[in-house]
């Protein structure tokens, strides 16, 4: 796939993102290993968690080595891995293999379901010449190839669908705009950024430290400084003050998950930053990748409860006494009264039009 860009063609999306965000980065296998690069350890050490087995994968993804966009090209890369693997003769070779890859890797990050829906996707185009015993015949090709066809072509999709929200977050944005954000947001944002900085654009960044990982004062901060955007640091429950003082133009943000009724999911605080907003008339604008048409209501979102106790350490340093009771929501449910836009591929929408362009034409 050929992407225009800079004023020339280039070969990947990677060429465009800042390198936290390259796939090989993210992920990638190495002999008898799929190594994830280990976000926790940014902005200082660039290392990858070395798995040898789906468990030890899953137990990489709960244990936040990687998040946001991360688990769905782990998700898409253990595939590679797992045929890989087949081909090898240490797993068997079946449908089940990767049924119960997919399964493992899908109850180790619940809420964000674009992972849960693509890997199902594989599955079930698998699952038919399994059944058919045509793999070969069929497509004259090896699992091994048979499969990487499969990762490679919704990768693109993914890639062009990257490009078009990046286009459709820049229009959004003026010149001059402070921008405020939490947690990581990722590919679609920093493409945002990207285009607004090529069109001359003069923006700035205040990006939540979102605790308890850290991933704004880490992750955020060091794409921004790559790309050399300018960026502030501030703390959780400073988002308010900031509009308050006249700041903040606009509120981005990822949506882990968006429902058919327009209910965005996101990083626990971007709730209080909406109600903010809100008050504070100042838009807010999620990005969304791919609205579950699954879920057609709130009531369907299966929140992350995480273990309260990663509030109490830091890097297993203890900050506070361990005898300590904490209680950790991973993500807040923000009402749709309180979006302005969710950035799809298909547009930037009202809340209320998600369920037409996506649940009535799906």
């Amino acid at each position: 796939m050929f992407i225009r860009g800079k004023g020339r063609m280039i070969k990947s999306i990677d060429q465009l993102l800042p390198t936290i965000l390259q796939k090989e980065k993210i992920v990638k296998i190495e002999n008898n290993y799929l190594l994830i690069g280990d976000r926790r350890e940014l902005p200082f050490k660039n290392d990858y968690v070395k798995c040898s087995s789906i468990d030890e994968i899953a137990k990489a993804l709960k244990e936040m080595a990687t998040q946001g966009g991360g688990p769905l090209q782990v998700g898409l890369t253990t595939l590679n891995f797992v045929a890989q693997q087949i081909e090898k003769g240490k797993m068997a070779d079946s449908i089940n293999t990767f049924i119960k890859a997919v399964h493992t890797l899908v109850q180790a990050r619940p809420t964000n379901t674009t992972m849960a829906r693509s890997l199902y996707k594989v599955i079930d185009r698998l699952s038919m010449h399994y059944q058919c015993s045509l793999i070969a015949t069929v497509n004259d090709v090896d699992l091994v190839t048979f499969v990487n066809q499969i990762v490679t072509e919704l990768e693109h999709s993914f890639d062009n669908d990257y490009l078009k929200m990046g286009e459709y977050g820049s229009s959004l944005i003026e010149d001059g705009f402070s921008i405020l954000t939490t947690c990581f947001a990722e590919h679609s944002f920093m493409l945002s950024l990207m285009k607004a900085q090529k069109e001359g654009k003069k923006v700035e960044i205040y990006l939540n430290e979102t605790r308890p990982y850290f991933q704004g004062s880490r992750l955020t901060a060091f794409a921004l400084e790559e790309l050399g955007i300018d960026f502030h640091i501030i703390g959780d429950s400073a988002g308010s003050n900031l509009m308050n003082l006249g700041k903040i133009d606009c509120y981005m943000t990822a949506a882990d998950l968006v429902t058919m009724d327009g209910y965005v999911v996101n990083k626990v605080g971007t709730l209080a930053n909406a109600i903010s907003c809100s008050y504070y008339s100042i838009p807010y604008y999620a990005f969304a990748m791919s609205p579950d048409t699954t879920k057609e209501t709130k009531d369907e979102i299966e929140v992350e409860i995480r273990d309260g106790k990663e509030f109490l350490s830091w890097k297993n340093e203890p900050i506070t006494k361990q005898t300590y009771s904490a209680y950790y929501p991973s993500f807040d449910i923000i009402e749709p009264s309180l979006v302005d836009l969710i950035i799809t591929p298909k547009g930037p929408l009202k809340p209320k039009q998600i369920s037409d362009h996506y649940l009535k034409e799906s």
